[in-house]
């Protein structure tokens, strides 16, 4: 598998507009369409045909007070919501969170929180990942990039979805820059690496873990990963 077309996740997209998709996915599917404006434009269609099939639904009796029982819930959820993401970078400066205000949204609200817990774990020379906290069972990384450097080979244990949000990377099936998707299996091994022109973030929802050869396989075995 390699780069996946909007014809690839065209159910994807439906799901989404369904609101039936799973939170991983949603944030990739709102940061791709951040992106790329034929993705929104593909989001907003499922959309309108979802809200088609919705007016279609049978309607159904309210309870009485239910809208005065909505807007108490609206108010106490803005009483308490949470900092700007300006303010939550403001409170982090110093530990290399400029770039991270560049990502788009949601994607730069759930870095910046995930980072006050998680913080930045490095890979290899020039490779660190940061777990999402996405609401979700699914494994979710935000993988920083340095030109040139290269992701350990590495194989899955399930399907991996990978968005670059900014610069690119290449692999074995291909080069991939911003908004493109790479669709991994458990029958490919990839090694993918930086370009050359500058630094490359890349959102990965994966619902398997990845399997590492040569000197990153023996220490993952080891360490039971």
């Amino acid at each position: 598998m390699g780069k996946a077309t909007i014809n690839d996740f065209g159910e994807v997209y439906s799901s989404y507009a369904a609101g039936c998709l799973d939170p991983a996915f949603c944030l990739l599917v709102e940061t791709q369409a951040a992106l790329r404006p034929e993705v929104a434009r593909a989001v907003a269609r499922a959309e309108t045909i979802a809200g088609v099939f919705f007016e279609s639904e049978e309607r159904a009796a309210v309870s009485a007070g239910a809208m005065d029982a909505a807007l108490a819930m609206i108010d106490a959820f803005e009483a308490g919501e949470p900092p700007s993401t300006r303010m939550q970078a403001a409170t982090l400066a110093g530990e290399g969170l400029d770039e991270l205000l560049d990502l788009p949204e949601p994607l730069r609200e759930t870095a910046l929180s995930s980072f006050q817990t998680n913080k930045w774990q490095g890979l290899t020379q020039g490779i660190r990942r940061l777990k999402l906290d996405a609401g979700s069972d699914a494994e979710v990384e935000l993988y920083r990039i340095e030109p040139g450097c290269t992701v350990p080979k590495h194989s899955h244990k399930g399907s991996e979805f990978t968005l670059v949000v900014s610069g690119g990377f290449s692999d074995e099936s291909g080069s991939f820059g911003p908004g493109d998707l790479s669709l991994k299996g458990p029958n490919d091994t990839h090694q993918p690496t930086g370009d050359l022109d500058g630094v490359c973030y890349a959102l990965a929802v994966r619902d398997g873990g990845l399997k590492f050869t040569g000197v990153m396989g023996l220490i993952q075995r080891l360490v039971g990963q």
